[in-house]
């Protein structure tokens, strides 16, 4: 089903064909499997190759300057978020430690995940497209010398990502010392950048579906079934970092916010239902304000911190991003350090700020591209992956909601009952 942004994050709506990019998918690969090694193969592998690569390379175009405008705007809201009181710099502080630990729980789990469960030979070297090279594994001197530099203009115009939204960060971070004039104004440019390459974002993913069944359809014709085991093993590994994101998120309801772990759990009853059906923190705010009410939470409270995590807050972004990076550098043979978890930590953690409330497609494509960029880890295996993002998704959106209760809840028992926000 389409989900469209929300309006009220002041990004223009955009709507996802999600469901017909997975039909895409389907065709793609049942085409090339039923057809290959068949006459018929040759004239639609003629159209469907190029149709497929320009694709891609249309959804490569818009990621640097989509991410450069969301990571500004982002980071200032999440500034200006932060300097509104007791409670708002308390929410922000929850919101960052959780962040972080997500990914670095991520980093440490999907490797070990992969190593225990590695993904079928057969299947890596379908969704691969071959044996990657196996390359240099980046030390931390590299790493280093990556985020700093000589030209910023420069490693832009070479998709250098990770220097990039470092300093998209720092021009954020130094916003905050210039007069309110000036500054509203470089924000609200940025803003608009951002918003225009989300409205070319939609434009291209409409084209998803005729995009993902090219590059099945050439995939399957090459490597037969193997593929869609590959597939089923990301979408299980993937899902796995944010389920246990979404414990977390008990287990902070129950040991910080001091809530009863079965009086949680049915209070997050009606929560999951919704953000299942919808796949939507923002569509998920009327119940979770509902399940606040239920676990006694101050009104005052959770009226201005839910609304502040759906805008802000993404607490699966950077455990399924990470997840979604590491599994792509498994598949192209790309060796990663602990230098280069380390960067994609941090480039998740930043981009995460940035994740306004948009489909997960979209944010799929956001938000994976540069963490995968600053590990060095090539990105053409996404554009297969976001064709199934849509299933993911609905852990991301669990995961999330449980977690926004769960912060306010705490937020609310740190506070104090004597205090207002």
């Amino acid at each position: 089903m389409p989900q469209p942004a929300a309006a009220a994050s002041g990004f223009p709506e955009i709507r996802v064909p999600a469901g017909l990019t997975f039909a895409g998918l389907v065709a793609g690969f049942l085409a090339g499997i039923l057809l290959k090694d068949s006459a018929a193969l040759a004239p639609l592998l003629a159209v469907a190759e190029p149709m497929g690569s320009l694709w891609l390379r249309a959804l490569q175009l818009t990621i640097l300057p989509l991410v450069i405008g969301l990571v500004v705007t982002g980071i200032s809201q999440t500034l200006a978020a932060a300097s509104g009181g007791h409670l708002a710099r308390r929410a922000v502080g929850l919101f960052v430690a959780v962040l972080l630990a997500a990914g670095t729980m991520a980093a440490l789990l999907v490797p070990a995940l992969l190593a225990l469960f590695p993904i079928p030979e057969r299947a890596a070297r379908a969704l691969s497209g071959g044996a990657g090279d196996a390359g240099t594994v980046p030390g931390v001197a590299d790493i280093l010398n990556a985020m700093m530099p000589e030209n910023i203009f420069s490693a832009a115009a070479a998709g250098a990502m990770l220097p990039v939204v470092l300093f998209a960060s720092v021009f954020a971070l130094a916003l905050t010392r210039v007069a309110d004039g000036p500054r509203r104004l470089i924000v609200q440019f940025f803003e608009g950048v951002a918003a225009a390459m989300m409205v070319v974002v939609g434009w291209v993913l409409m084209l998803a579906p005729l995009g993902v069944f090219g590059l099945a359809v050439s995939l399957a014709a090459k490597t037969g079934a193997g593929a869609i085991g590959a597939l089923a093993h990301y979408i299980l590994v993937v899902s796995a970092a944010g389920l246990v994101v979404l414990i977390g998120g008990f287990v902070l309801a129950v040991v910080l916010a001091r809530q009863p772990l079965g009086r949680f759990a049915r209070a997050m009853v009606p929560v999951h239902a919704v953000a299942i059906s919808t796949q939507s923190s923002l569509a998920s705010l009327p119940a979770m304000l509902a399940a606040t009410r239920r676990l006694g939470v101050r009104e005052s409270t959770a009226d201005f911190a839910l609304p502040l995590a759906v805008a802000i807050f993404r607490a699966t972004s950077p455990a399924m991003n990470m997840a979604v990076a590491i599994y792509a550098a498994k598949l192209t043979g790309v060796p990663l350090s602990p230098a280069a978890l380390a960067a994609g930590v941090f480039v998740a953690f930043l981009v995460s700020l940035s994740s306004v409330s948009l489909p997960g497609t979209i944010s799929f494509v956001i938000s994976v591209g540069p963490i995968a960029n600053a590990m060095g880890v090539p990105i053409a295996p996404l554009a297969l992956l976001v064709a199934v993002e849509m299933l993911p998704d609905i852990m991301r959106t669990l995961g999330n909601v449980t977690m926004d209760v769960a912060v306010t809840s705490a937020a609310d028992r740190l506070m104090g009952e004597g205090e207002s926000p």
